[in-house]
């Protein structure tokens, strides 16, 4: 898969690069894998933003995508590559040799007409998940749990792969994409290989309508305000001096605000020394 750019005949086309999505091989969504999904627009129940800086963009529909991985035994064919509005990686369709159909993210290697196992039989190959227990150290992951049975919550954007480091006990160290080393239940699943679509990170939008697209607002400078609505705002010329706040008050702009200690037991070595 590569970038395509365009000859520049508006002035944004000259900065607009897109992926050349050769590797999708369906064009529609399967049907019974289909979800409404029901846009806020950053609003509560009352009406009021909540949420600054969202609204508009295009429909999209959401793709129920088997992030469990729990139909142990099974073989599974891949039947297509398709695309997904929701999120960055592509997405691989499965039918399953007893009649069901599922969604997986589509990693690096997996191609139409090859097979995908679940469970501790399955080969160490792109697409096939297993527990951490039944996987070698060393073997690039994705699609990885934090707690047994809850489905994979880490690992999951486009060009992204977890590296197993090793085993003791019931404890298995990780290596994340941040660099972050962290601690996983051995019964943990986890996906083999990296997560496809390598090229979004390198992605431009080229001009501001394409963030529109995707249901994002213009966000404006607190400088740019004027006391009443923001603490950066007002003053006669540029003034100097303000600390970084948010619209509210409190610190921005590096202030610590991780307040997670529950987590901090399982994180070995931080992404940011």
């Amino acid at each position: 898969m590569a970038l395509k750019s365009f000859n520049p005949y508006t002035a944004s086309r000259r900065f607009v690069t897109m992926l050349d999505k050769s590797e999708i091989t369906k064009q529609t969504p399967e049907k019974s894998l289909v979800e409404p999904k029901k846009r806020s627009g950053g609003r509560n129940a009352h009406g009021e933003i909540t949420i600054w800086h969202r609204g508009g963009g295009h429909k999209k529909q959401y793709r129920a995508i088997d992030f469990r991985r729990e139909k142990k035994g099974i073989p599974a064919r891949v039947a297509a590559i398709e695309y997904d509005p929701n999120r960055s990686a592509r997405l691989a369709l499965l039918h399953y040799a007893d009649g069901e159909k599922r969604y997986i993210l589509h990693p690096i290697g997996l191609e139409v007409g090859m097979t995908v196992q679940t469970g501790e039989g399955a080969d160490i190959l792109p697409g096939n998940a297993m527990p951490v227990r039944f996987i070698p150290p060393g073997t690039q992951l994705h699609n990885l749990e934090l707690q047994p049975g809850k489905g994979a919550q880490v690992v999951r954007a486009a060009g992204g792969s977890a590296q197993l480091l090793s085993k003791e006990g019931d404890i298995a160290l990780v290596k994340l994409p941040s660099g972050e080393v962290r601690k996983f239940a051995l019964d943990c699943m986890a996906t083999i290989g990296q997560v496809g679509n390598l090229d979004h990170e390198n992605v431009t939008y080229g001009k501001a309508g394409r963030t529109r697209w995707h249901g994002r607002r213009p966000t404006v400078r607190g400088v740019a305000m004027n006391p009443v609505d923001h603490p950066h705002g007002g003053g006669e010329g540029r003034v100097k001096g303000n600390h970084p706040q948010t619209p509210w008050g409190f610190p921005t702009l590096g202030a610590k605000t991780r307040r997670n200690r529950r987590a901090d037991k399982v994180i070995v070595q931080r992404r940011k020394p």
